[in-house]
Protein backbone atom coordinates (compact mmCIF):
# COMPACT_ATOMS: atom_id res chain seq x y z
CA UNK A 1 0.00 0.00 0.00
CA UNK A 2 1.45 3.57 -1.25
CA UNK A 3 -0.78 5.09 1.60
CA UNK A 4 1.59 5.76 5.00
CA UNK A 5 -0.34 5.31 8.19
CA UNK A 6 -0.74 8.42 9.24
CA UNK A 7 -2.00 9.64 6.19
CA UNK A 8 -4.65 6.65 6.67
CA UNK A 9 -5.67 7.32 9.83
CA UNK A 10 -6.01 11.17 9.00
CA UNK A 11 -8.75 9.65 6.18
CA UNK A 12 -10.61 7.31 9.11
CA UNK A 13 -10.56 10.38 11.50
CA UNK A 14 -12.36 12.28 9.01
CA UNK A 15 -14.49 9.73 7.93
CA UNK A 16 -15.97 9.41 11.64
CA UNK A 17 -19.40 10.57 11.71
CA UNK A 18 -20.46 13.52 14.13
CA UNK A 19 -23.43 14.87 15.68
CA UNK A 20 -24.77 18.00 13.32
CA UNK A 21 -26.72 19.55 16.41
CA UNK A 22 -25.94 23.18 17.25
CA UNK A 23 -26.18 22.53 20.85
CA UNK A 24 -23.77 20.05 20.92
CA UNK A 25 -21.00 22.31 19.40
CA UNK A 26 -17.57 22.85 21.31
CA UNK A 27 -16.45 26.03 22.31
CA UNK A 28 -14.29 25.97 19.02
CA UNK A 29 -17.27 25.48 16.91
CA UNK A 30 -16.20 22.16 16.50
CA UNK A 31 -18.67 19.35 16.41
CA UNK A 32 -18.93 16.45 18.80
CA UNK A 33 -18.38 13.22 17.63
CA UNK A 34 -21.41 11.01 17.33
CA UNK A 35 -22.72 9.78 20.63
CA UNK A 36 -22.05 5.82 20.83
CA UNK A 37 -25.12 3.91 21.30
CA UNK A 38 -26.22 2.47 24.22
CA UNK A 39 -25.62 -0.91 25.13
CA UNK A 40 -28.57 -3.09 26.41
CA UNK A 41 -28.36 -5.14 30.02
CA UNK A 42 -29.09 -8.86 29.15
CA UNK A 43 -29.97 -11.31 31.37
CA UNK A 44 -27.26 -13.16 32.59
CA UNK A 45 -27.22 -17.20 33.64
CA UNK A 46 -27.46 -18.24 37.31
CA UNK A 47 -24.66 -19.88 38.55
CA UNK A 48 -20.89 -19.59 39.98
CA UNK A 49 -19.08 -17.34 37.16
CA UNK A 50 -16.18 -19.62 37.40
CA UNK A 51 -17.77 -22.84 36.49
CA UNK A 52 -19.44 -21.43 33.49
CA UNK A 53 -15.72 -19.82 32.78
CA UNK A 54 -14.22 -23.01 32.75
CA UNK A 55 -16.70 -25.13 30.70
CA UNK A 56 -17.07 -22.55 28.09
CA UNK A 57 -13.45 -22.18 27.70
CA UNK A 58 -12.83 -26.13 27.16
CA UNK A 59 -16.08 -26.23 25.04
CA UNK A 60 -13.79 -23.83 22.67
CA UNK A 61 -10.74 -26.04 22.94
CA UNK A 62 -8.96 -24.83 25.90
CA UNK A 63 -7.74 -25.71 28.92
CA UNK A 64 -8.22 -25.19 32.73
CA UNK A 65 -5.57 -25.17 35.92
CA UNK A 66 -6.26 -24.32 39.07
CA UNK A 67 -3.55 -23.07 41.48
CA UNK A 68 -3.95 -21.11 45.16
CA UNK A 69 -0.48 -19.42 44.92
CA UNK A 70 1.93 -18.17 42.58
CA UNK A 71 4.89 -20.16 44.39
CA UNK A 72 3.18 -23.38 42.80
CA UNK A 73 3.70 -22.18 39.40
CA UNK A 74 7.12 -22.94 38.46
CA UNK A 75 6.18 -26.76 39.33
CA UNK A 76 3.11 -26.62 37.42
CA UNK A 77 4.88 -25.02 34.50
CA UNK A 78 7.81 -28.20 34.31
CA UNK A 79 5.59 -30.30 34.95
CA UNK A 80 3.00 -28.92 31.93
CA UNK A 81 6.40 -28.57 29.88
CA UNK A 82 8.78 -30.33 30.68
CA UNK A 83 12.41 -28.87 29.26
CA UNK A 84 11.02 -26.43 28.01
CA UNK A 85 12.01 -21.99 30.04
CA UNK A 86 8.98 -20.34 29.28
CA UNK A 87 8.88 -16.10 28.05
CA UNK A 88 6.75 -14.47 30.70
CA UNK A 89 5.30 -10.87 30.21
CA UNK A 90 4.34 -11.35 34.24
CA UNK A 91 6.64 -11.16 36.85
CA UNK A 92 4.41 -13.70 38.55
CA UNK A 93 6.58 -16.24 37.19
CA UNK A 94 9.74 -16.38 38.50
CA UNK A 95 10.72 -19.49 36.74
CA UNK A 96 10.24 -18.15 33.35
CA UNK A 97 12.59 -15.64 31.19
CA UNK A 98 11.38 -12.34 31.43
CA UNK A 99 10.58 -10.96 28.11
CA UNK A 100 12.26 -8.34 26.58
CA UNK A 101 10.05 -5.33 25.75
CA UNK A 102 12.28 -4.19 22.54
CA UNK A 103 12.43 -7.52 21.14
CA UNK A 104 11.30 -7.93 17.07
CA UNK A 105 7.70 -9.26 16.93
CA UNK A 106 8.51 -11.55 14.36
CA UNK A 107 11.32 -13.49 16.30
CA UNK A 108 8.52 -14.40 19.14
CA UNK A 109 8.13 -17.60 16.41
CA UNK A 110 10.81 -19.47 18.21
CA UNK A 111 8.82 -19.11 21.34
CA UNK A 112 7.41 -21.91 22.39
CA UNK A 113 5.67 -21.29 25.88
CA UNK A 114 4.63 -17.98 26.70
CA UNK A 115 3.12 -16.35 30.09
CA UNK A 116 0.72 -13.39 30.65
CA UNK A 117 -1.85 -12.25 32.98
CA UNK A 118 -5.23 -11.83 31.48
CA UNK A 119 -7.47 -8.25 33.28
CA UNK A 120 -10.40 -10.42 32.57
CA UNK A 121 -11.88 -13.06 31.77
CA UNK A 122 -16.35 -13.47 30.23
CA UNK A 123 -17.60 -16.46 31.66
CA UNK A 124 -20.53 -15.99 28.90
CA UNK A 125 -17.71 -17.42 26.35
CA UNK A 126 -15.21 -18.66 27.95
CA UNK A 127 -12.84 -16.03 26.93
CA UNK A 128 -9.56 -14.13 28.21
CA UNK A 129 -9.07 -9.68 27.87
CA UNK A 130 -6.13 -8.83 27.04
CA UNK A 131 -4.40 -5.43 26.04
CA UNK A 132 -0.68 -4.32 25.21
CA UNK A 133 -0.25 -3.27 28.73
CA UNK A 134 -1.05 -7.39 29.42
CA UNK A 135 1.21 -8.61 26.72
CA UNK A 136 4.11 -6.29 26.32
CA UNK A 137 4.66 -6.97 22.89
CA UNK A 138 1.28 -7.54 21.18
CA UNK A 139 3.10 -10.28 18.88
CA UNK A 140 3.13 -13.04 22.36
CA UNK A 141 -0.40 -13.62 21.58
CA UNK A 142 -0.43 -14.81 18.13
CA UNK A 143 3.18 -16.35 17.18
CA UNK A 144 4.38 -18.49 19.94
CA UNK A 145 3.70 -21.93 20.09
CA UNK A 146 1.61 -22.44 23.73
CA UNK A 147 0.14 -19.91 25.35
CA UNK A 148 -0.37 -19.63 29.54
CA UNK A 149 -2.85 -16.86 30.82
CA UNK A 150 -3.13 -16.38 34.46
CA UNK A 151 -6.35 -15.14 35.67
CA UNK A 152 -7.79 -14.40 38.92
CA UNK A 153 -11.39 -15.53 39.46
CA UNK A 154 -12.40 -12.43 40.82
CA UNK A 155 -11.61 -10.48 37.48
CA UNK A 156 -14.35 -13.21 35.79
CA UNK A 157 -17.27 -10.71 34.28
CA UNK A 158 -20.75 -12.75 33.36
CA UNK A 159 -21.14 -11.59 29.71
CA UNK A 160 -19.44 -9.32 27.02
CA UNK A 161 -21.39 -6.55 27.58
CA UNK A 162 -19.90 -6.60 31.16
CA UNK A 163 -16.54 -6.17 29.19
CA UNK A 164 -17.64 -3.17 26.77
CA UNK A 165 -19.05 -0.96 29.94
CA UNK A 166 -15.20 -1.26 31.71
CA UNK A 167 -12.88 1.68 31.66
CA UNK A 168 -10.18 -0.41 30.32
CA UNK A 169 -11.75 -1.63 27.05
CA UNK A 170 -12.38 2.18 26.50
CA UNK A 171 -9.01 3.61 27.35
CA UNK A 172 -6.44 0.73 26.20
CA UNK A 173 -4.69 1.15 22.78
CA UNK A 174 -4.76 -2.49 21.73
CA UNK A 175 -7.25 -4.81 22.98
CA UNK A 176 -8.36 -7.94 22.32
CA UNK A 177 -10.76 -11.28 23.65
CA UNK A 178 -8.92 -14.59 23.57
CA UNK A 179 -11.10 -17.66 23.12
CA UNK A 180 -9.11 -20.58 23.41
CA UNK A 181 -6.02 -21.94 20.54
CA UNK A 182 -6.08 -21.35 16.88
CA UNK A 183 -8.07 -23.73 15.25
CA UNK A 184 -9.73 -23.91 11.53
CA UNK A 185 -11.94 -26.84 10.04
CA UNK A 186 -11.80 -27.98 6.13
CA UNK A 187 -14.68 -28.56 3.74
CA UNK A 188 -14.74 -32.22 5.29
CA UNK A 189 -14.78 -31.14 8.57
CA UNK A 190 -11.48 -31.92 9.74
CA UNK A 191 -10.90 -29.32 12.73
CA UNK A 192 -6.63 -28.64 13.06
CA UNK A 193 -5.50 -26.63 15.85
CA UNK A 194 -3.13 -23.78 15.55
CA UNK A 195 -2.54 -23.19 11.69
CA UNK A 196 -3.12 -20.04 12.56
CA UNK A 197 -2.29 -18.75 16.07
CA UNK A 198 -1.45 -20.52 18.97
CA UNK A 199 -1.32 -24.37 19.29
CA UNK A 200 -3.16 -24.64 22.86
CA UNK A 201 -4.53 -21.65 25.10
CA UNK A 202 -4.30 -22.80 28.81
CA UNK A 203 -5.54 -20.46 31.73
CA UNK A 204 -5.02 -20.98 35.20
CA UNK A 205 -6.73 -19.75 37.52
CA UNK A 206 -4.50 -17.87 40.28
CA UNK A 207 -5.62 -15.05 42.19
CA UNK A 208 -3.54 -11.73 42.41
CA UNK A 209 -0.72 -11.50 44.72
Amino acid sequence: MSTSRNEFLVRVRAAQRVSLRDDERTVDGAYEPFPLPVLPVFETPEGDRCERFGLNLVAMGGKLATLDHAHELPGWLAERFPGVTPVTATAEAASAAPLDVARAPASLHDVDVAIVRARFGVAETGSVWLSEQEYGVNALGYLVQHLVVLLDPRDIVDGLQDIYRLPDFASARYAVLVTGPSATADIEGVLIQGAQGVRSLTVVLLPRD
